[in-house]
């Protein structure tokens, strides 16, 4: 609970005073134009890079290969299409991050080797043993 309160009122707090500093610099008007031109061009990133990985997901599912990679990189990308539709810099810059295809993948990556850390995955280096109970049902 802290951390989504820290959040929803941290980013906030953060994108009014960056917002306000680059006001103080370049004015008012460059700073709203700005901010407009970045959510604008975001978004048509967003949407070009997920027509993309949408053609990626098809293929995957034609070759009958589950398409795990694609979607979390989907994910990610609705991610960075939010952080661009909220107003701000800080936000802007953290979506247009997740724009970056390796850095995208690379995340995605991280992610699927640290849950598998933490899963109950069998180790190759150890026997597969699978417990249960057996009886022999002979026709005699």
């Amino acid at each position: 609970m802290p951390f989504l309160l820290l959040l929803l009122v941290g980013i906030p707090v953060v994108e009014l005073y960056v917002l306000i500093r680059v006001g103080s610099g370049i004015g008012a008007f460059p700073t709203v134009w700005l901010v407009v031109f970045t959510a604008a061009l975001g978004i048509w990133l967003v949407r070009r890079q997920g027509l993309s990985v949408l053609a990626r997901v098809r293929a995957s599912v034609e070759r009958d290969e589950p398409p795990a990679l694609e979607l979390a990189e989907g994910a990610l990308l609705l991610l960075a299409g939010l952080a661009l539709l909220i107003p701000g810099f800080v936000t802007d810059a953290v979506g247009f991050l997740l724009l970056v295809p390796p850095l995208r993948r690379h995340l995605v990556l991280a992610w699927v080797r640290r849950a598998q850390v933490h899963g109950q995955r069998p180790r190759p280096d150890r026997p597969r043993v699978i417990e249960g109970e057996w009886r022999r049902d002979d026709p005699d």
